[in-house]
């Protein structure tokens, strides 16, 4: 059984015993790093039950790897990224090797450099590139200890690093009591007490004399094998009561346990070393110097240090260190409120108000002892500059103090609100509601009021995904109206957005009708008129004056995306532009704006807005013919869902199945995405499901099920994005199922549409519909059909034309000229990868007596999903850098994979990627 001894303050007292199983868990841990691997542990456990001890024994074992660690300080759970600064501090020399959006991330959130809020996720991305980097050298140990104390927006970024790591021999073990919802998932050690026999060695060790083996059965089964109760709680026994003999029934063991243990040995030092406990106890950065000058001015003498040492308690040296991190919190909450407020004000007193002034402005709260002004005013200003570093979360704590520290009300109520909207920026949902509560019981005027309204509105849609919001969020736009005239017009597109979400599932008042009615009466801004009021105005007339009458809107609204609008105002309105674009058939401005959104997404480091933007680049590349494009954005959707915690239902991924004949997946995802869907309130996924189900079925011949789903769709005019194309889908379903009655009924309004229109796209769509159902002028309106859509972009439309026309072709016993359009429709249909519109194909042109050349399948390579991933992107030219900013991943680890896929696919360079891969 091993055991090691370590000095403190002269003393040498055990500090590890036994583990076995932990040990080689740890060792194993360090030997994949060795092996060039990245390994994470979630080392849990109670108090005292030694996982500082296994993190330093692990530090210890790390021969060969450079260690960083950061340990977590309750006092210093809301200062923003103060966890993640002390982790990264001594690799922030090798930031200039970070592309410039991470570097400059990292930079802002840190406190080095100004600039706008940096996005959470683009910080991640910073932190796991240094982490790499830094590792290139030699494997990199990252031992993060305490981590439930540490700041929520460290706990975030660790979080998502953990999760992205891969081939960078990088390892990360935390510490930690009860693991938060931030590493559910991650591996796990759980340390519980000490085996038997390791307890009583390390009772054994520690005392100076043989124990009575009864008192020591009584130990370690009370004590339940604690190593931090096992070494405390003798020490508040006597000698006799150690040594046994007749009393031993009526032994007691201390109450309190461990704590109780603590708090005693404290209450027997001499004052004035209590007093300097407090004082390390309350300040985070263990620096010497500080907690001097801040003794100093509480009348504490130099040798205070020297009995806390002498009781193995603390050490005041190069750092001051506790033994553990419950002698901390014993000694801080064994002090009175008083003592505790007096210690904090010296702290305030000797902190420099320059260097460090948010670490002031905490502990000069601390010490209020009732309402101050003075000291709200300073939390408040350092909640400015936590936002400004992306710390939306110690904003928010910053602002809740600042609102308990308040006398005036209205000043209170204000601050609360502001509290509020900076917890929901930060994810922290109940705790905004409650904020939110406090402020609404306060005097507000009209444009807090409003705001008030509009963050409930929020916070609604984000719980429920638009069942409640649009009608909470038109209430905030109205009362917005007549105050901020533009953030009303925001609000009320933000409604129009949720209520199209929401769809057919909306509330009574909150369909996407009656959102734009209210919108479309809104009072406009004076100024001239921004994208997002061209939009707006586009869109509610849409909803409230018909397709027709909208389109001149619309399309001056489409035409003010420019290139010279700036980022910040396109971005958060491209997602409803390229939703307008689908509308009027602009396949050319669809296919501009979709990439502008994937590019500003990415550029600005804006990642929540990313899964929609790939999403819809990726149904524009499967309109465009180009499956195996659209898949490496599919691939991207997923990648970028589960880094940022998105719950985007897979539209792309739907369509792309859907397309390419894959029934069993098809349905699968199909089905999971109706089912979160309706509990969403998401209204549109539903349709899309719908959609996705009508062209599975065309390509497969299963009309009448293509034509049931393809009506549920097209019945919700107002969804858009789908119900045009299902639209498209029920004609060609139903004539193919003999309900030319319902086809006839679905053209007469496609053709009402694309009439409207007149774009290529739109026409040739509806040629292509209308020659199904056409008698002698079927013919033309195949050529014509054909013909337009072979001006667009749109090829799986063109190839789905020639196939129809070779179908009408074979019916009219014109066998050579339907094997020409048939062979076409087959080729195109191959080589973009749509299977089962590709087989129909083949079996109408061997009806005809030609033959379809014999369909090759794929090559089995033997890749994994990710490394299928990372090769398209490097076949697409790409640079490890790029892929791994689009994957989350770390340089080393696309290369890593790349590395795989050579030696799998027999190549030895990324040239030839594009000879093996589709």
């Amino acid at each position: 059984m091993p055991t090691r001894v370590e000095a403190l303050g002269g003393r040498r007292r055990p500090m590890f015993a036994g583990r076995r199983v932990e040990c080689a868990a740890l060792d194993r841990l360090v030997g994949a790093l060795r092996a060039g691997e990245s390994r994470v542990l979630v080392v849990r456990g109670e108090p005292g039950a030694g996982k500082t001890a296994l993190l330093e024994q692990v530090a210890e074992r790390a021969t060969g790897c450079r260690v960083v660690r950061v340990s977590g300080v309750q006092s210093e759970v809301e200062l923003v990224f103060a966890g993640l600064h002390q982790l990264c501090a001594p690799l922030l020399g090798r930031a200039g090797r970070l592309p410039v959006p991470q570097r400059e991330a990292l930079r802002t959130a840190f406190g080095l450099s100004s600039g706008p809020a940096p996005d959470r996720f683009l910080i991640g991305l910073g932190v796991l590139g240094l982490l790499s980097d830094a590792a290139e050298e030699r494997p990199l140990l990252c031992l993060v200890d305490d981590q439930q104390w540490l700041d929520r927006a460290s706990k975030q970024v660790l979080a998502f690093v953990a999760r992205r790591l891969g081939a960078e021999s990088v390892g990360l073990v935390f510490g930690v009591r009860r693991p938060g919802d931030e590493l559910a998932g991650l591996p796990e050690l759980v340390v519980g007490g000490l085996p038997d026999a390791d307890a009583r060695a390390l009772l054994a060790a520690v005392l100076p004399a043989p124990l009575d083996s009864r008192v020591r059965d009584q130990i370690v089964a009370e004590t339940r094998g604690n190593p931090l109760a096992l070494l405390e709680v003798p020490r508040g026994l006597t000698p006799v009561e150690l040594a046994g003999g007749f009393g031993l029934p009526d032994l007691v063991l201390p109450s309190g346990g461990v704590e109780g243990s603590l708090r005693r040995r404290i209450a027997d030092l001499p004052e004035d070393t209590r007093r300097l406990l407090v004082v390390a106890a309350a300040d985070p950065t263990g620096d010497p110097a500080l907690v001097w000058r801040a003794a100093a001015r509480l009348g504490i003498a130099a040798d205070a240090a020297g009995p806390a040492a002498e009781a193995d308690l603390a050490e005041f040296g190069v750092r001051v260190r506790f033994r553990h991190p419950l002698v901390r919190s014993v000694a801080y909450r064994s002090a009175s409120h008083s003592q505790r407020r007096d210690v904090h004000r010296a702290l305030a007193a000797a902190t420099d108000a320059a260097a460090d002034p948010d670490r002031r402005a905490w502990h000069r709260a601390k010490a209020a002892a009732g309402p101050d002004e003075d000291v709200a005013g300073e939390l408040e200003r350092s909640a400015d500059r936590a936002r400004a570093r992306g710390g939306a979360a110690a904003a928010a704590a910053f602002l809740g103090r600042a609102a308990t520290l308040t006398v005036d009300p209205v000043r209170r109520a204000g601050r609360a609100l502001a509290a509020a909207e900076a917890e929901t920026q930060a994810g922290a949902f109940g705790v905004a509601l409650d904020r939110l509560t406090l402020a609404e019981s306060g005097p507000l005027d009209e444009l807090q009021q409003a705001r008030a309204e509009l963050l409930r509105a929020q916070l609604a849609f984000v719980a429920n995904r638009g069942r409640d919001a649009p009608p909470l969020l038109l209430t905030a736009a109205r009362r917005l109206e007549p105050i901020d005239a533009g953030r009303s017009a925001a609000t009320y597109l933000e409604a129009l957005s949720a209520a199209m979400f929401s769809g057919r599932l909306a509330e009574p008042g909150g369909d996407s009708a009656a959102v734009a009615g209210a919108a479309g009466m809104a009072s406009r801004p004076v100024q001239a008129p921004t994208v997002r009021d061209r939009l707006l105005a586009g869109l509610a007339g849409l909803f409230t004056d018909g397709y027709v009458a909208s389109l001149p809107a619309l399309r001056r609204a489409l035409a003010a995306f420019g290139a010279g609008v700036p980022a910040d105002e396109q971005l958060p309105c491209l997602w409803l532009a390229n939703a307008v674009a689908l509308q009027v058939w602009d396949d050319e401005l669809w296919d501009t704006l979709s990439g502008r959104y994937v590019d500003l997404a990415r550029q600005s480091g804006a990642l929540r807005e990313l899964p929609l933007a790939l999403s819809m680049r990726a149904h524009f590349l499967l309109f465009a013919g180009e499956l195996p494009a659209a898949a490496s954005m599919v691939d991207e959707v997923a990648a970028a869902a589960e880094a940022t915690g998105c719950r985007l239902a897979p539209y792309g991924a739907m369509s792309l199945a859907a397309l390419r004949g894959c029934a069993a997946e098809a349905q699968v995802l199909i089905e999971t995405a109706a089912a979160d869907s309706q509990a969403r309130g998401e209204g549109i996924g539903l349709s899309s499901a719908e959609l996705a189900t009508a062209l599975l079925g065309n390509g497969l011949g299963r009309y009448p099920e293509a034509m049931a789903a393809a009506g549920q769709a097209a019945a919700h005019t107002h969804d858009l994005g789908t119900a045009n194309w299902a639209t498209v889908e029920l004609v060609e379903a139903a004539e193919r199922a003999g309900r030319r009655d319902v086809a006839v009924d679905a053209h007469r309004g496609l053709a009402g549409v694309t009439g409207a229109t007149g774009t290529e796209w739109a026409l040739g769509v509806a040629a292509r519909a209308g020659a199904l159902l056409a008698g002698a002028d079927a013919e033309r309106l195949h050529q014509e059909s054909i013909t337009r859509l072979g001006r667009t972009r749109m090829r799986t439309e063109l190839a789905r034309a020639h196939l129809l026309y070779g179908e009408w072709l074979r019916r009219e016993r014109r066998r050579t000229d339907a094997r020409e359009q048939l062979r076409t429709a087959h080729d195109m249909l191959e080589a973009m990868g749509m299977a089962a519109f590709a087989e129909r194909a083949g079996r109408e042109l061997a009806a005809t007596g030609g033959t379809a050349p014999k369909r090759t399948a794929p090559r089995a390579n033997g890749l994994t999903a990710q490394e299928t991933q990372i090769a398209r992107l490097a076949r697409d030219g790409l640079s490890n850098p790029e892929i791994g900013s689009r994957l989350y991943l770390s340089s080393r680890t696309v290369q890593y994979h790349l590395h795989k896929v050579f030696t799998k696919l027999g190549i030895s360079s990324r040239r030839q990627l594009g000879h093996v891969l589709p």
